[in-house]
């Protein structure tokens, strides 16, 4: 019997997909596009990847199965012709500091091995390598290479007397409980300016002990300075701290270099372990192509196995473009392009074939110059003979593939159909929305606003910065670009860290199923109330989690099972079918609605048939962002990176009142290019309330659409970190991102 050449999808149902039926052709680079919630990931990622990745683990021992990745199984008529799924996703390399580059390759791991074996002097097992194992790591700093300090700098503003506000801690306040311990005991002048102490004066207020011993009048006996008080209350607890706490030791302390290790995290005596004339450490801080040259010189036999291993990891690094990197670096620091390929690595080298590889959006975070050397990745998967299945926005990988997949005609309810399905060439004339735009051109902003002053970003020397010194103007539109890893991240957290920013990322905006754009948005309240007055009775009545909620799933509307080593179960509530409320509640309605039925409309919906200012008030800016399509009782944790930065523009744009400097990572993540003058409409109307916008951004028409760019590079790693250009967009050079701009704008 010959093998089955198409991934057969007949009668697909998951989310909005409309009984899709659709051949799915194997062993070709596929790329699906559509608007943005259309229901491209509900078919590649909730169908096809989740049924793959169902029946391998069914294939498991019930002990097994449970410690592997949960599948929920799609709802769907038919699915054949699947293979092993390897699914790589947009969401950046997690972890906290203690994860790295080394350790997420497992590239530390073979180090470690051959410092174990054949370092001078010899140390030990391979865990007294480790940062990470109690044996091996810093007892300073717990192996985390760098130890928090307060960040006097901050606490303090010597241009202030202490009636002035000149300590900016909690409770300093004229007239606060600590403000008067220090301003009433008569040791301080209270009305002059700290710069006008004397430096015993200042010490003592900072410090205490001998400094305050000095001072006429003599503080109170027990006397703590502000520093000392500080820690104590902040840094030297063990109890858990409130989340008021925990913005305030953000606020007030920095991280430094171990004073010990110096960032190489190892106790003394594995940190100065070599081989080849190298610590461990230094070895660490080596870009990875440098590194990769230098194994090549351990020969002993016994890590030969080792060195192979190792190198190959490296090698792999190279290839795909991250040779600029270190072992060293925190994967929390690496960028969404970086993160993106580093997930690859372990794939590169595999001699496994016939796989289904997975990538939702893989040019996230690259800019135009690098698109190729994924495609080149993209290909060489699918050239080994395994399906390669890519969600994408990016025309240049449109292009790039075998076949192309339209799922549509527009979002949410409105989409969930196949409208296009054949090569490249043909798309252009489908009249899909995705054809549409790629025959547009966006006119470029004809002149650049005013800027109502600047920020200076001083001396930053983060990750790969060379003592960058840049100004950043306020009240308009600025874009960082480069390629990847020449610097843009960095420079986006030294502006942070040194002025007072809002940080809009992709992170989740939610992990709990309970939490929905009802409750996200403050319009559960008013909806409550609006059905307690149309019906006489309390609104708590409304509320799933009070005495309006089922009193079988409370209110959850399914109940979960743990079955041991079974996988568990989640069914839907017999009681209430899924609906969440108790019968007596479901009969309460609102021009025909139930509170149940509310939570069925999408946010489009919701607006026109909510008859309640606060609620249609509260949902406009949703909706404006281009999420009317999302219904107000679907859990956020199911939205993807792009949705969930736009869900906080739209909660910016309901709460910013006093100008504020914006930083958006990257807004265009998940954006079909239908949505991209909506994005720039919201970035234009957080310009004309007054607020500063600094994207990062690597999309052409977002970069044309700036008042002002600064250009980073001229390549990643220790090959960039440098200002190439700053200014009006209309005047970047001969850069990656001038030549990029030119090319798909010629004059």
């Amino acid at each position: 019997m010959s093998q089955q050449r198409n991934i057969r999808v007949r009668g697909a149902r998951t989310n909005n997909l409309k009984s899709l039926d659709v051949d799915v052709p194997r062993g070709q680079l596929v790329v699906f596009v559509g608007l943005s919630g259309s229901g491209k990931s509900s078919l590649v990622f909730d169908t096809i990847a989740a049924e793959a990745g169902h029946q391998l683990n069914e294939t498991f021992p019930p002990f097994v199965r449970n410690r592997l990745s949960k599948w929920t199984r799609p709802e769907v008529t038919e699915i054949s012709g699947l293979s092993p799924a390897v699914v790589i996703g947009q969401r950046r390399v997690g972890g906290n500091s203690r994860s790295t580059v080394g350790t997420y390759t497992d590239a530390w791991s073979y180090l470690r091995l051959i410092f174990s074996r054949v370092s001078t002097p010899h140390v030990g097992e391979s865990n007294r390598f480790s940062f990470n194992d109690p044996t091996g790591m810093c007892p300073t700093c717990s192996g985390l290479g760098e130890v928090v300090v307060t960040a006097v700098d901050r606490m303090v503003d010597m241009d202030k007397s202490l009636e002035d506000g000149a300590v900016r801690l909690p409770g300093f306040v004229q007239g606060g409980y600590w403000h008067n311990l220090y301003a009433d005991i008569g040791s301080f002048d209270a009305t002059t300016p700290l710069r006008d102490w004397s430096e015993d004066q200042r010490q003592a207020l900072l410090y205490g002990g001998e400094h305050a011993e000095r001072l006429d009048p003599r503080p109170p006996k027990g006397f703590e300075g502000v520093v000392e008080r500080f820690e104590r209350i902040y840094l030297n607890t063990s109890e858990d701290l409130s989340e008021r706490k925990r913005e305030t030791l953000a606020r007030f302390t920095r991280s430094d270099p171990c004073p010990d290790c110096h960032g190489d995290r190892l106790n003394e005596e594995s940190r100065s372990a070599t081989v080849l004339g190298r610590t461990i450490g230094e070895m660490a801080r080596m870009e990875v192509s440098d590194l990769a040259d230098l194994v090549t010189g351990v020969t002993e036999p016994s890590v030969r196995p080792a060195v192979a291993a190792l190198k190959d990891r490296l090698d792999a690094l190279v290839t795909i473009g991250l040779g600029y990197l270190h072992l060293g670096r925190p994967t929390p620091t690496l960028s969404g392009g970086e993160s993106q390929r580093i997930k690859t690595v372990k794939h590169l080298g595999s001699s496994l074939m016939e796989m289904l590889y997975v990538f939702d959006e893989p040019t996230v975070g690259l800019h135009p110059h690098d698109v190729s050397a994924m495609i080149t990745l993209l290909r060489q998967l699918r050239d080994k003979g395994n399906s390669v299945l890519v969600v994408e926005h990016d025309p240049a990988v449109m292009a790039a593939a075998d076949q192309v997949v339209e799922i549509g005609p527009r979002a949410g309810e409105h989409g969930g159909a196949l409208v296009f399905q054949g090569p490249f060439a043909e798309l252009g004339a489908a009249g899909t929305a995705t054809s549409v735009e790629l025959s547009r051109t966006r006119r470029p902003r004809e002149e650049p606003r005013t800027p109502t002053g600047h920020v200076v970003v001083a001396d930053a020397r983060r990750n790969n910065l060379r003592q960058v010194t840049v100004e950043i103007p306020t009240g308009v539109m600025t874009v960082l670009t480069g390629v990847a890893g020449s610097g843009k991240s960095s420079l986006a957290r030294e502006l942070v860290d040194q002025h007072d920013a809002i940080v809009i990322d992709q992170r989740p905006v939610s992990t709990s199923r309970r939490s929905t754009p009802i409750t996200y948005t403050g319009v559960a309240a008013p909806i409550r109330k609006l059905f307690a007055r149309r019906n006489d009775v309390a609104a708590s009545l409304f509320s799933a989690n009070s005495e309006g909620g089922c009193p079988d799933c409370g209110g959850a509307g399914v109940i979960y099972t743990d079955l041991a080593f079974m996988d568990g179960q989640e069914t839907v509530c017999e009681t209430c079918q899924g609906r969440g409320f108790t019968p007596e509640v479901l009969r309460y309605t609102v021009d025909g609605l139930s509170i149940a039925d509310v939570e069925d409309l999408t946010i489009e919906e919701a607006i026109r048939r909510l008859p309640d200012r606060a609620v249609t008030k509260a949902l406009s800016n949703l909706d404006r962002v281009g999420l009317g399509y999302l219904r107000l009782g679907q859990p956020l944790s199911t939205l993807s990176g792009g949705e969930c930065q736009r869900v906080k523009v739209a909660k910016e744009l309901r709460e910013a009142s006093t100008p504020t400097l914006y930083v958006l990572d990257e807004p265009t993540t998940g954006l079909h290019l239908a949505d991209i003058d909506t994005l720039l409409g919201l970035l234009d109307d957080l310009v004309e309330h007054g607020h500063g916008v600094v994207v990062i951004e690597h999309n052409l028409d977002v970069i044309r659409h700036a008042d002002w760019l600064i250009d980073l590079g001229p390549g990643p790693g220790r090959h960039g970190g440098r200002v190439l250009y700053e200014g009006p967009v209309t005047g970047v050079g001969d850069t990656p991102t001038g030549r990029a701009l030119r090319e798909a704008f010629p004059s």
